[in-house]
């Protein structure tokens, strides 16, 4: 019982990092060039942040943290499916490479309210 406390704390910890890295200025310059870092909290049948906006091109690496019990990432155009456990967040990224408006959802059936986590992804045509 004590190292799976340790072993949440732990993960807690890297969580709160990667989250204040994404914040740095470094991360904004990544942005900036097309790559966005992203961490995303599950937690009470929620996304943490229900819309992401990119650009077509973007490279986009998600950090998925489940809080409180399993929960997945689905965005079936982009045939993206992972799933975390708490205190084992999972890291994935994918080029956004069409443009439009993408619904991302949990696809776990734990629990009824696993079913209402949605969120969009909206990449946008690049700028010249």
């Amino acid at each position: 019982m004590r190292s799976r406390k340790l072993l949440c704390r732990a993960c807690a910890a890297v969580a709160l990092v990667v989250a204040a890295a994404a914040c740095s200025g470094d991360a904004a310059l990544a942005q900036e060039q097309g790559r966005h870092e992203i961490v995303i909290s599950a937690k009470r049948y929620a996304f943490s942040q229900p819309r992401i906006e990119v650009a077509v091109n973007d490279v986009v690496k998600i950090t998925l943290v489940a809080e409180d019990i399993p929960h997945s990432f689905t965005i079936d155009e982009y045939r993206v499916s992972k799933r975390a456990a708490p205190g084992r967040p999972v890291t994935f990224e994918f080029r956004a490479d069409r443009a439009g408006t993408f619904p991302f959802y949990c696809n776990l059936t734990i629990e009824d309210g696993c079913r209402g986590m949605r969120g969009e992804l909206v990449v946008t045509p690049r700028l010249p």
